[in-house]
């Protein structure tokens, strides 16, 4: 970028919130899902600006347009479908000083939020007034807020409470030329409910970043659970433990914030990581966890018919130990790939790729194998490869009994990247979200789709839903600035000019 531009960012955030050096640019391109190293060079962008309010991000944004540079948000960077990765370079917009809490409303159930703050330290102020925001990703200590609308996060315990869709009420949102607006379940910020109009909240959310970037957020207060009950079982075959996970979700509990099914991939992963998992005996082939929250009186009647139906199903309880200590610390399983072994044993830095889709409960099965059948080739053409198994998660708030939050989680020793590799890689990915939609699911339930591979079949997905999206993104954003790239939304620009 010219200096006069970077003059020009320094009189709108300030001289300490504008960088240009080597090391805040390659570290603000890096995430945590597979990355091609050996082509780093090829995503950093050209200036970082930490903003502190809504003006100077509009201000960022104006300047933008007028010099046709590319506008990238980045939150948590927790992503794992590139949202925050600059593909075409220019100006990343790193929205972590904005982290405030605005207003806690306790008569209206709200709390209205800045983009920066993740759910974490916005549960531990929340605590003491007996309240929760209860959206819970794997990545909760971390993740922040304006990320989570960004790629319209999912959440552990959302078959209780709902995914992040269901529990921001409204948000603030400065456009791709800089105007801002806010929009919303209803007309007022803490309004849930008009039909004055389109539904434009859900256009924005798991927009990642082509549509704008988030500078507030008015969010549901949820009662803190006086109650939480959770309960492992353990199967001698995939088939009964995915039987027992359909009459889990389907029991009518109201309490059920989630169900859980491990594969034996997954076990077999757990099982050589004496960090993650207690040993157990080589008959259990699957793992099936149930998570319930709610009144104390509610969550014990509940419990009983999990006990119930966890025993007639065949499962063999492991134990309120594992049970109760497994579900605790269910938000370290994210940082597990940092000290994961390899097949043969060796301690090795890997990343993984979790790549998820949402498949319907009479197609798990099928899926699976197909799925590890892709991770069989890569695993047999190059040992920096290895399956790490699958699991499925109730899905849809408050419709635990549909379709599944499935994912397989693939070991990669990123050291090893070449040409190659990443190509076959690209190649995989592809494959698992062609099975996903054959299969009647989605290419992605959370992370969002627009990566290298899974991104060529979102048009298959959506149909003329994709054409649509085309001439919005175009209307919105007329010069293509903001986070250019993603989602194959350039094509909206490519056939104006054709």
């Amino acid at each position: 970028l010219p200096d006069t531009l970077i003059d020009e960012l320094v009189a709108i955030c300030g001289e300490e919130h504008v960088f240009t050096g080597r090391s805040a640019l390659f570290n603000r391109a890096r995430v945590p899902s597979p990355f091609p190293k050996h082509r780093w060079e090829e995503f950093i962008p050209q200036a970082v600006v930490l903003p502190t309010s809504a003006e100077q991000i509009s201000e960022v944004v104006k300047l933008a347009n007028r010099e046709r540079v590319p506008v990238v948000p980045r939150a948590g960077a927790t992503g794992l479908t590139d949202g925050a990765v600059p593909l075409k370079h220019g100006i990343l917009v790193d929205i972590k000083l904005m982290d405030k809490i605005l207003e806690i409303d306790v008569e209206d159930r709200t709390v209205t939020v800045q983009p920066g703050i993740n759910m974490l330290k916005l549960s531990q102020e929340l605590q003491p007034l007996g309240f929760i925001y209860p959206d819970n990703p794997a990545s909760y200590p971390c993740s922040l807020v304006g990320g989570r609308i960004g790629t319209s996060g999912w959440s552990l315990i959302g078959g209780r409470f709902g995914h992040t869709r269901d529990l921001v009420i409204s948000f603030e949102i400065v456009l791709p030329t800089g105007e801002i607006i806010r929009v919303g379940d209803g007309g007022g910020k803490k309004t849930r409910k008009s039909s004055s109009g389109f539904q434009l909240k859900h256009l924005f959310m798991g927009h990642q970043g082509t549509l704008g970037i988030v500078t507030e957020a008015t969010l549901e207060l949820v009662k803190r659970p006086e109650t939480e009950f959770s309960a492992f079982y353990a199967y001698r075959s995939y088939e009964d433990a995915w039987r027992a996970t359909g009459e889990f979700a389907r029991s009518g509990a109201a309490t059920l914030a989630g169900v859980v099914l491990f594969d034996e991939w997954k076990v077999k992963y757990l099982r050589r990581d004496d960090e993650a998992y207690i040993p157990q005996p080589d008959w259990v082939q699957a793992v099936v966890a149930v998570a319930m929250y709610g009144n104390d009186d509610e969550v014990r009647a509940s419990a009983k018919r999990m006990l119930k139906i966890g025993k007639a199903s065949g499962g063999e309880y492991l134990g309120d130990e594992i049970s109760q200590g497994d579900w605790a610390s269910r938000h370290d399983r994210y940082a597990t790939p940092q000290h994961g072994r390899t097949r043969d044993g060796q301690v090795a830095l890997m990343s993984w790729h979790c790549e998820d889709a949402a498949i319907l409960y009479s197609q798990l099965p099928a899926v699976r194998e197909k799925w590890h059948a892709v991770a069989a080739d890569l695993r047999e053409r190059f040992d920096m490869f290895d399956d790490w198994g699958m699991f499925a998660y109730t899905n849809g708030a408050f419709k635990s009994w549909g379709d599944y939050l499935t994912e397989i989680d693939i070991g990669i020793w990123e050291m090893k990247w070449d040409d190659e590799s990443w190509a076959a890689w690209v190649d995989a990915k592809r494959e698992i979200a062609r099975i996903a939609i054959e299969h009647g699911g989605s290419i992605s339930a959370c992370h969002g789709s627009c990566r290298e591979g899974e991104v060529d079949l979102v048009p298959d997905e959506l149909g003329g839903g994709f054409e649509v999206m085309k001439q919005i993104k175009r209307t919105l954003d007329p010069n293509n600035i903001m986070n250019p790239g993603k989602y194959l939304l350039d094509e909206a620009y490519e056939e104006v000019e054709s």
